[in-house]
């Protein structure tokens, strides 16, 4: 996420497992970050807009920053941080009180006194005033003021927050200013190691995400801003989602929870699977799951420079597809590079079609008439001896569209005959690549077939 002109930006440094989540989900007052007592949890950048006491500011996590090792993960991590540094306003450095002062919080230190950045120095699992003797051995850094706090019980907070809120201004937009219209959601789903972050740096143009070889290195679910001509799409990086069976960890266990709850909260998901390996069973799962909480779906096929190909592959791999995922046959697909970049920016133009199907209204009048049309030459059928009629349409919401058919026998409709309705109209709005959700409801004041035989109420 690129530093706003307007909001303060401020960063949480420090080790693996010093509490540095735990301090974000508090100033920003959610479960934001996944916190567990893991070290090296956190490893992509994770940005929050907050707005305490009438100040509106940015607060990152990081993750955590060992400044000498050589373990290719941490040493990712570390130039994460780096770029988070470099990016805030003010640094919040977050050490360990129950662990006391280690080599690494030195080199930390002064990496932070060369920059010319505000930094404040912050001793995190200090729970009351009897443990504040905890960070003394803190006071060898050299630095001054020292914050004792506890990040999960919220003491000593008040004064930290008072001095990271010193320097920024009060917020007075919001009382002048109309809110802007929250950016579309998309969360990029798929199983491990498919290419998932190293398709958003892509798109980003850097290295936003940590990206590597080995599966699982996105623990939580990351939102990330992306600008295409001139319009923001909030892309949600997640966890790589395993079989059940295959979940040993708790770790990885609230990961995949968290990529769930990042398809509830998304309007658009790209599901995005590995072109060597074909349509799994855990890619089903996934873009079915996305299907029955009525989200836009694309299908993304990545790794396609890694396919040998002639004439007839994309054809192949596409009826693959469309066979495997019979409930998606609208869905849109597109192959993919994200490691090379082909087709991937088109990904845009597809998001911004879908978004127009996904909340598009039809007025009750243009429905009404398709529905007389689609009746003359396919009526409903029969209930028995009675006959199935449809009295009127109309669409009660969008995102996604939803219709619902008044009619008197609700029950009977078959549902070859909802399908054929949804595909006409799909065909006759335009509805291309949005899922529809159809509703059949008797209509008010109609008898259904169970209601034949009795007495009428008086």
């Amino acid at each position: 996420m690129a530093k706003s002109s307007r909001k303060k930006l401020i960063a949480l440094v420090g080790r693996p497992n010093v509490g540095k989540s735990t301090m974000f989900n508090l100033l920003t007052r959610t479960r934001k970050a996944l916190v567990e007592d893991t070290p090296g949890l956190t490893r992509d950048r994770n940005y929050a807009d907050v707005t305490l006491r009438d100040k509106s500011f940015t607060v990152v996590d990081t993750g955590g920053f060992e400044p000498t090792s050589d373990d290719i993960m941490l040493s990712q991590m570390r130039t994460q941080t780096m770029v988070a540094i470099e990016q805030a306003d003010v640094i919040v450095f977050m050490g360990d009180g129950k662990v006391g002062v280690t080599p690494s919080d030195h080199e930390i230190v002064r990496a932070l006194q060369q920059t010319d950045k505000k930094v404040l120095y912050a001793v995190n699992k200090v729970d009351s005033e009897k443990q504040e003797n905890l960070f003394a051995d803190f006071c060898a850094l050299g630095v001054d003021p020292i914050y004792p706090v506890s990040a999960m019980t919220g003491y000593g907070a008040d004064e930290l927050i008072e001095a990271v809120l010193a320097d920024i201004p009060e917020d007075v937009s919001a009382e002048t200013e109309t809110a802007p219209e929250p950016p579309l959601k998309v969360a990029v789903v798929g199983r491990p190691n498919v290419g998932k972050s190293t398709f958003i740096n892509l798109l980003l143009g850097e290295e936003r995400l940590v990206a590597n070889p080995e599966p699982g290195t996105t623990r939580d679910s990351i939102d990330t801003i992306v600008r295409s001509h001139g319009k923001e799409y909030l892309f949600i990086d997640t966890a790589g989602i395993r079989r059940r069976s295959r979940i040993v960890d708790r770790v990885e266990k609230y990961s995949v929870i968290k990529a769930f709850r990042s398809i509830d909260r998304a309007d658009i998901v790209l599901v995005l699977m590995d072109s060597t390996e074909g349509v799994t069973d855990q890619d089903a799962r996934i873009a079915g799951y996305a299907f029955e909480r009525g989200r836009g779906v694309i299908l993304l096929l990545n790794k396609w420079d890694k396919v040998q190909k002639d004439s007839n592959t994309i054809t192949g791999y596409f009826d693959h597809v469309r066979n495997s995922l019979k409930y998606l046959q609208y869905a849109p697909i597109l192959t993919i590079s994200a490691l090379t970049g082909t087709r991937a920016l088109k990904i845009f133009g597809l998001i911004n079609e879908l978004e127009a199907q996904y909340k598009k209204r039809v007025g009750t009048g243009e429905l009404n008439r398709f529905l007389e049309d689609a009746l003359v030459g396919h009526p409903p059928g029969m209930h028995r001896s009675k006959p199935i009629k449809i009295y009127y349409l109309t669409q009660i919401r969008t995102a996604p569209p939803t219709f619902v058919f008044f009619c008197n026998f609700p029950e009977s409709i078959h549902f070859s005959y909802k399908r054929f309705m949804e595909n006409r109209l799909r065909e006759g709005f335009n509805f291309g690549g949005s899922p529809l959700k159809l509703i059949f409801k008797k209509k008010p004041g109609s008898r259904s077939y169970s209601d034949y035989g009795k007495k009428p109420r008086k």
